[in-house]
């Protein structure tokens, strides 16, 4: 073979061509590489504004999932059904004791004397007040008892299940998932309040005429208003159970079994209420969390009574202050790797 045939040619050798070829790909590869560095280094949130912590939108994703997993528990149906099935017991009840036949007493008698009983002498002349009777009948037990049960288990079932810092795991940060987990509670308080009024409804208009409403002040409104005043009802009744649930979330920070957390806050709703039923405890009866829930009977005065009404919101304003703020102390350093 003769040198020619065995000399690469000029520029296109080995030292050249690799200098070319490197350079080559330096030149072509600059562009990409270099935009692919800048990729690398630019913050993850400016590419996808979702992952940004601090967008709302990433907010509202994080609470329409948590509210979605509340409502897509098998217990969380069990419950709203137990709810739903109340005003349906006691609208037959009525019905079989009275037989209907709009045999009622009078409106008389506010929050202080027994709004339960004196609504429901009311259910046979207007369905409507089957409204305000299950109202009365479930607040003091049924309603606050599936609020303590969810708020119960909002924080400690995760940490029990071991999910709970698989949560944390996502940029949302601490505070911003006991927000949510709250309004995902405050959301099951709203939902159950009116499930329980718009059962309570149908069963009513199903079982009772309805029409105009006699108030407790003893004038007569129309049925328009007093099916607005229902929902008023409702409102005011979910409101009331703001302040406990702010309590059983904190509560549900304080332990990792779900089942315990549970048992706790129902166990100081019952005595609450226990301590509120003794005469010689006067004194902090103001200060316990249910003691103007029954204040929503106000509503059906005519005009409104808002004194207690107003009380009710603030003591419930206090509650969520204090033990809102406690929740927050607790579960910001909390320890979810064990």
């Amino acid at each position: 073979m003769s040198q020619a045939e065995t000399t690469p040619p000029t520029g296109t050798g080995t030292g050249t061509g690799t200098g070319v070829e490197s350079g080559a790909g330096t030149e072509a590869g600059a562009g990409p590489k270099a935009r692919t560095g800048t990729q690398g280094r630019r913050p993850r949130n400016l590419r996808n504004p979702l992952h940004n912590s601090r967008n709302p939108l990433r907010t509202l994703g994080l609470l329409r999932s948590e509210v979605g997993t509340t409502f897509r528990r098998h217990r969380t149906y069990a419950l709203l059904a137990v709810l739903a099935a109340v005003p349906v017991l006691i609208g037959i009840a009525v019905r079989i004791e009275t037989g209907g036949d709009g045999s009622g007493g009078g409106a008389g008698g506010g929050p202080d004397g027994g709004a339960g009983p004196a609504f429901l002498t009311q259910v046979t002349n207007n369905g409507l007040f089957l409204v305000f009777a299950t109202l009365a009948a479930t607040l003091p037990v049924f309603l606050p008892m599936a609020v303590g049960v969810v708020a119960g288990d909002a924080i400690a079932g995760e940490a029990s299940a071991g999910t709970l810092r698989y949560l944390l795991v996502a940029p949302a940060g601490r505070t911003r998932l006991l927000l949510v987990k709250y309004a995902s509670v405050l959301t099951f308080c709203l939902v159950a309040t009116f499930v329980v009024a718009a059962s309570a409804l149908a069963v009513g208009a199903l079982l009772f005429p309805v029409g105009e409403v006699t108030t407790i002040s003893g004038t007569r409104i129309g049925f328009g208003e007093g099916l607005a005043r229902a929902g008023l009802t409702a409102a005011v009744v979910a409101a009331s159970m703001v302040g406990f649930a702010a309590l059983g979330l904190f509560v549900s920070t304080l332990t990792n079994s779900g089942i315990g957390a549970m048992a706790a806050t129902v166990g100081l709703l019952i005595t609450a209420q226990i301590l509120d039923s003794i005469p010689q405890l006067s004194g902090i009866h103001p200060y316990l969390f249910p003691h103007y829930w029954m204040s929503f009977a106000d509503v059906l005065r005519e005009p409104v009574l808002w004194d207690d009404l107003v009380k009710n919101f603030q003591l419930q304003g206090l509650y969520v202050a204090v033990f809102g703020s406690a929740a927050w102390a607790r579960f910001t350093t909390k320890d979810i790797t064990t």
